[in-house]
């Protein structure tokens, strides 16, 4: 027993030093106030969680709410059949397949994106293509938009979303799917009633990691949406750094760090309610 301890210890230390410590000072912070310097002064206020309820941060809010869901629903439409495809490989096949999905995390995340810059640009790749074929007169804006954003999001965030569902997908009893096609069933109608309800795990897991990943996103609207686009992460971002208001940055962080906990408990809840009704169903059966 004293070695499992002494074994935990250094994790448990790891991570008070850390993230709990750090994550304490935040909260603290987050009730304190700022001199016209910048200056923080603990005084205890909520002034900083009430100054959220402002229409101007509600709206910036609701922009990122609507840009993280869309982005979800994105990679859930590209992750699945990617997901399907690489789990139907051979088996010697489906390593290479998986190490192709993670290729881009070799490569720092703010190349990948300024990447994107090149390529979308007015002088980039594809205008520059688009121009020299003849198919446009004047260059395309691409680039600096919300479009660009979520380009640069489902690009950054897929892979989160296709490893979960490979996993279920992975552990699929294809005995199941062979049953329903000996009883008649079509294959959409086995992927509706079988396939697709035994892998909402995976599904759900890669939800919440792309969409609390997306929630926080603030490096992609900062290099290719510039300053026509606003989310939450970016906010929080020129609050630390540009307004040296680290009262109100903290009190945005704990908000979404809060928004961010209860998405992860909904989650755990409906996997813990599936699992109950698949034990269910295996006691009838």
């Amino acid at each position: 027993m004293k070695n499992g301890k002494l074994l935990v210890a250094p994790t448990v230390l790891w991570l008070c030093v850390f993230f709990i410590i750090p994550m304490l000072i935040v909260v603290a912070v987050s009730f304190a106030s700022r001199t016209p310097y910048g200056q923080v002064v603990f005084n205890w206020t909520f002034s900083n969680y009430q100054r959220f309820a402002e229409a101007l941060y509600i709206s910036i809010f609701g922009q990122t709410l609507v840009v993280a869901f869309i982005t979800t629903v994105v990679t859930i439409l590209m992750g699945y059949p990617v997901a399907w495809s690489i789990a139907k490989l051979p088996k010697k096949w489906q390593q290479p397949g998986l190490v192709i999905v993670m290729a881009p995390f070799w490569i720092n995340f703010l190349i990948r994106s300024y990447a994107w810059v090149i390529i979308l640009r007015s002088q980039g790749v594809i205008n520059t293509i688009l121009l020299k074929l003849g198919l446009i007169t004047t260059p395309l804006q691409m680039l600096y938009n919300e479009g660009a954003v979520m380009l640069g999001m489902i690009y950054a965030l897929l892979p989160f979303m296709v490893l979960p569902i490979y996993v279920s997908i992975e552990q699929l009893d294809r005995r199941l799917l062979e049953a329903a096609a000996d009883l008649g069933a079509a294959p959409m109608t086995a992927f509706r009633k079988i396939t697709l309800p035994l892998t909402m795990p995976g599904i759900a897991a890669g939800t919440i990691l792309v969409f609390i990943s997306s929630l926080g996103m603030f490096v992609v609207p900062d290099v290719m949406g510039g300053a026509k686009s606003a989310l939450i992460g970016n906010l929080i971002q020129n609050q630390f750094l540009s307004a040296r208001d680290w009262p109100f940055g903290s009190a945005l962080s704990i908000v979404l760090a809060v928004l961010s906990l209860v998405l992860i408990m909904l989650y755990y809840k409906v996997l813990n309610t599936q699992k109950g009704g698949a034990d269910d169903a295996k006691d009838v059966a």
